[in-house]
């Protein structure tokens, strides 16, 4: 059938539209291929949040991706301002639940501050890959943080939990081919 173009009607004649049946487009039909992102996606929000905790404590700083394949490896990439407690690391973990649950897919701590100072501001970026989450269901990805030391007072998402100083934390998952 040819295609009509109705310009005052403003329509569109002599498409077939439809869908497909089930299980008649594949992954090989997408081009799947090792190395290639799927998939990407992007969360942010302000998160004033502070602790004093020596043992991992969660953040509001979450992301959430539902893999396309099971087999596929999921890339999760955050930037968290962070103020450290003079003398002390911040210790930053990434933890999965949904259909996947990994209490530890690694664990960072490189936010330092020296002794004798009131502390200090990074806008620390972490990279983690999540190899084993064989699941096609949705994923939430969540930042677990803690202080090293008793030594020092709260740290703090974003800069020393003052308003004036607010920033933006974010989270992005991207889904790569194996």
């Amino acid at each position: 059938m040819a295609l009509t173009l109705n310009g005052s009607a403003n329509t569109i004649g002599g498409l077939a539209v439809g869908g497909l049946p089930d299980g008649v487009v594949t992954s090989d039909d997408l081009n799947f291929k090792p190395g290639k992102v799927i998939q990407r996606v992007n969360a942010s929000g302000e998160s004033d949040y502070s602790s004093t905790s020596e043992t991992f404590v969660e953040t509001p700083v979450t992301g959430a991706i539902t893999p396309l394949l099971s087999t596929s490896k999921i890339l999760v990439t955050v930037c968290v301002p962070v103020w450290a407690t003079a003398g002390s690391y911040c210790h930053f973990q990434l933890r999965s639940s949904g259909g996947n649950t990994n209490n530890d897919i690694g664990t960072w701590a490189d936010a330092y501050s020296t002794s004798g100072s009131t502390g200090a501001c990074y806008h620390s970026m972490y990279r983690w890959v999540h190899t084993s989450h064989n699941t096609t269901s949705a994923i939430t990805y969540k930042i677990f943080g803690k202080k090293q030391t008793s030594t020092g007072g709260a740290w703090y998402f974003p800069n020393n939990n003052g308003d004036a100083g607010r920033t933006l934390a974010w989270i992005i998952t991207m889904e790569e081919q194996v």
